[in-house]
């Protein structure tokens, strides 16, 4: 099972700045939008058809990013995300974006997600199943904090 997930778009015109840079707030809309595709494609995981029948899903609890490079209007981008912690209630997921060749790291988001039921409208802890995908695919990173993270990647500039 694959543990990084890619997915390859474009940035689109209405998304960016009058420098033609994506809008710094966009960046997490590209970033979401990319690992609720990567993980119905990957994981067969529908996170929406689990909201509307079962009533479950995650929120954002916390996130953290950082812009390294900008993204310009009609780029194709290149987008891999991962899961580097869960605990019975939390994800945490780090999503990069690259150019499409995945040679120059554009930005890093670190999020947090807690699962949550719709119905109680409180936190909950994740099914056997969910907790059994998790440990397959989960795939920590040496770095315990966002900024040291951040550091090495920019020093690396690895995948």
């Amino acid at each position: 099972m694959k543990k990084i997930l890619t997915s390859i778009t474009k940035v689109r015109f209405q998304d960016c700045d009058p420098f033609n840079h994506l809008n710094n707030s966009k960046y997490i809309d590209y970033f979401i939008n990319a690992r609720e595709d990567q993980l119905l494609e990957n994981y067969n995981l529908d996170i929406f058809r689990m909201a509307d029948q079962e009533s479950i899903s995650w929120v954002v609890s916390a996130s953290q990013i950082c812009y390294l490079r900008p993204a310009f209007t009609m780029e194709s981008i290149l987008i891999d995300s991962q899961l580097i912690a869960y605990t019975s209630k939390s994800l945490m997921v780090e999503l990069r974006m690259w150019d499409e060749k995945q040679s120059k790291l554009k930005s890093m988001l670190w999020t947090n997600f807690v699962h949550y039921n719709l119905r109680t409208q409180k936190p909950m802890d994740h099914s056997a199943e969910l907790s059994k995908l998790f440990g397959d695919i989960l795939l920590p990173v040496e770095q315990t904090t966002f900024e040291d993270r951040r550091n090495y990647l920019k020093q690396s500039n690895i995948r």
